[in-house]
Formats: structure tokens, sequence, C-alpha cells
């Protein structure tokens, strides 16, 4: 493995199966570099397989036991990778998002895995963040929206600003997503009840 970028000299690391052998002084960038490289091939090689043991199913009645005899893996592991990887065409795989973002939608419509996917991919969810915002989605029956079909532009003065993003960090998520979460709350709650007093006050803090 030779990682070579602007401004870092070629680093070179022995690779064997069960270790990874680094030379006595590697740069920080360099180090960075191989560990994205790493990940990069870690997660490439689920797709890798998803697409191997495809091919293998339409050719070898017995794919799956080949499939398990040749790279020790369970058979559960193949099978839900070649399910993955028979959802989403080579065209409609993300390469800035994992194999297991993919994963977290594969059940859904081919319309739904877009617009989650481009949600993931604007917000910089991590799968664990998809995961939890399809979940609520389900549980409020909202259904997910193009979010390139509207765009809006909210002013306010700095402290309050301040105290939102405190509430978002606290919550653990982006202010965007905080900011939408409040006022989808604020909204079924208004639909629901048909009366907005102190929701605001006690949800979006002023």
């Amino acid at each position: 493995m030779n990682v070579r970028r602007p401004g870092v000299s070629s680093v070179k690391v022995q690779k064997k199966r069960t270790s990874l052998t680094f030379p006595r002084a590697v740069p920080l960038e360099a180090w960075i570099s191989i560990g994205v490289e790493i990940f990069s091939i870690t997660d490439a090689s689920s797709w890798w397989l998803g697409d191997w043991l495809i091919y293998g199913q339409n050719r070898y009645p017995d794919r799956y036991k080949r499939a398990i005899e040749a790279s020790s893996l369970h058979y559960k592991t193949l099978r839900n990778y070649a399910w993955v990887a028979r959802r989403f065409d080579v065209s409609r795989r993300r390469d800035t998002l994992s194999m297991q973002h993919h994963a977290e939608v594969a059940a859904l419509t081919e319309e739904e895995q877009e617009l989650w996917l481009d949600r993931a991919e604007q917000e910089g969810w991590s799968v664990t963040e998809l995961r939890r915002n399809i979940k609520e989605s389900k549980a409020t029956g909202d259904r997910i929206q193009d979010v390139t079909a509207a765009t809006v532009t909210l002013k306010a003065p700095a402290e309050r600003m301040r105290r939102w993003e405190q509430a978002a960090s606290r919550a653990g998520t982006s202010l965007d997503e905080w900011i939408q979460r409040v006022l989808d709350r604020e909204a079924v709650e208004l639909l629901q009840h048909g009366d907005l007093v102190g929701v605001g006050q006690r949800h979006l803090p002023l």
C-alpha cells in the first residue's frame, strides 16, 4: 500500500492478512490518508461481495455453499450483501455514503430510497442518524420530502441563535435538523388541536 498525496512523501506500509506494519515515522497527513484508504476498501469490499454473489447466483446453483467455503463469511452476511446490491443498480449507488447507509433504506421504494439518501448526503448523516430519522418519520406518519423542493431563510437575533445551537447540540443533531423537528412538532400539534398558544414557547425558545 503506497500513499501519495500532495506535499506528503510516499509512505510504504506492510500489509498482511492479520496486520498492518508502519515505518518508524509517518506524517500525520499520511497516516490519515492510509486510514481513509482502508475504510474505502472495506466499504467497497461489501459491494464487491454482493456483486460477486449475484454473479454466482446466476451461474451456479450451489452459489451460497461455494461462497461460504471461499470467504469464511456467515451465510446471513453474504445474503445481506447480495440483497442490498440487488436493490441498488450501480448507477444508483452513492460513493459518498457507505453500503450500510444503503442497507438502511433498501427495503423502501426506489423513490423513498433516493430521497433519504439525498438527505443523508446533504445533512452529512451517519448511519445511526439516518436510521433514527427514518424511524421518527415512520412513527409520526410523515413522508420524507424532496429536500430540494424549498429553501427557507431564517433571521434571528444572535442570542436566540446561540440558545438554539445549544439546544441542537444537546439533542445531538445539527441546528437545521433541530429546527425542522421542532417546527414539525408545532405543525402536528396545531393541526391536531387547532391551538398554538404556548406551544412555540415550549419547544422553540424565543
